[in-house]
């Protein structure tokens, strides 16, 4: 209790946290959704030898609020590269912290690199998270789309981001290169700490579009503007900010499998096991909505997607139905949306007899469950599929 008054007094916002010794230097800086449970959380849990080290060391501790936990993220990598506080560099090699990078290129990329992979260009961090601006990135590009493409003028159909909205549309030349460049300098501004600024040149845009009679455009740049001022970043929040109630020593496992005939009525199905026992109640249907034709491995990365954008209990791990190519393929979903969960396949070979397993089993588990959910999942999945042709058959 004698280290109450470091944290009785902060706000319950987002925010950034300045931890200072005896001489009034800054030895930490931590970000924060709640600024007052994640400084609690330093004196009243039990930490490894560093962090106690830290704790000892600590005589005040200044705060700085934020709008919301992205911003406070961003704030953080702007005050650890000023500062470089030594709790947070210490036993680090700084060419290996992350880096968001803007590439020199006629529709700028935007990528996420180590230290030791930086180019010449824009670039913004440190950052220490790799889950935290994996999801910061997710947000901002709902917001700002950006292109993935390589050589943009060898493309001519739609890529799967575009038809999801995560990319402006430079494969079908659906956006010029000064209002892609525009759309680039916006991200820019945000990732310097001004979100402010940034509203008030979309706003300025928006009465030039509506003056001009562009409404489409105009209600375009008010739901940009819309989605600054209400950032919805809860996933931002620490692991150790985040209780489960009646959870905590419950194992959960999601499968997954999708089902459809030539890529028709292609739908997705998400089964739950607790403890490995089936979790009914828990279960989840996608109808696919992006992929046009058979294409499993882009059904699955849609799937796990949408999965990831709500706010259900985090697995401890997903079992694809499927080999390689799908179970790489839920990785790369999971990754974009700023999260990493092991990952499981069984393959069931061309006579579909086999079980081919990809990937470590954990130990709270074993093969016999995980045939069980894969088994379950195909099942699911499937029953939808038929229910959803059905229906199509008689419109």
């Amino acid at each position: 209790m004698e280290f109450k008054y470091f944290y009785e007094n902060l706000p319950e916002t987002p925010g950034v946290y300045i931890m200072k010794n005896s001489a009034g230097k800054i030895i930490y800086i931590g970000k924060a959704v709640n600024l007052r449970r994640r400084v609690e959380s330093y004196f009243k849990r039990t930490h490894d030898t560093r962090i106690e080290a830290l704790v000892q060391e600590i005589k005040n501790i200044e705060c700085k609020k934020t709008d919301s936990a992205l911003e406070a993220l961003i704030l953080e990598s702007k005050l650890i590269k000023l500062h470089e506080p030594k709790y947070n560099i210490k036993d680090k090699d700084g060419k290996s912290f992350l880096y968001v990078q803007i590439t020199k290129e006629k529709f700028p990329r935007v990528l996420l690199v180590r230290g030791r992979e930086l180019s010449k260009g824009f670039h913004f961090g440190p950052f220490i998270s790799a889950g935290s601006i994996r999801m910061g990135l997710n947000i901002l590009r709902k917001i700002f789309p950006w292109a993935d493409h390589g050589n943009v003028n060898l493309i001519r159909k739609p890529c799967f981001n575009y038809q999801i909205g995560l990319c402006p549309g430079t494969c079908t030349h659906a956006i010029t290169k000064e209002e892609y460049a525009q759309n680039i300098k916006k991200l820019k501004i945000f990732f310097n700490g001004e979100k402010k600024k940034v509203i008030k040149i979309l706003e300025k845009e928006m009465k030039i579009q509506g003056d001009s009679l562009e409404f489409e455009k105009a209600e375009k740049t008010k739901r940009q503007i819309f989605a600054l001022q209400h950032i919805h970043d809860t996933a931002f929040a620490e692991k150790n900010e985040v209780i489960t109630p009646g959870e905590s020593k419950q194992y959960r496992i999601e499968g997954y499998d999708v089902s459809n005939i030539s890529g028709t009525s292609a739908v997705g199905g998400m089964v739950v096991f607790v403890d490995n026992k089936i979790a009914k109640d828990q279960y989840r249907l996608f109808k696919i909505k992006t992929i046009i034709g058979p294409n499993d491995t882009g059904m699955i990365y849609e799937v796990i997607t949408r999965r990831f954008k709500n706010n259900w209990p985090l697995p401890n791990l997903i079992l694809i139905d499927g080999g390689l190519g799908q179970v790489n393929s839920a990785k790369k979903a999971m990754l974009d949306s700023g999260f990493t969960i092991p990952v499981i396949g069984i393959a069931k070979g061309k006579s579909r007899k086999n079980n081919r397993f990809v990937g470590k089993i954990p130990k709270f588990t074993n093969k016999e469950t995980l045939i069980k959910v894969r088994d379950e999942a195909h099942r699911f999945s499937k029953n939808y599929h038929i229910m959803t042709r059905n229906k199509n058959l008689w419109r």
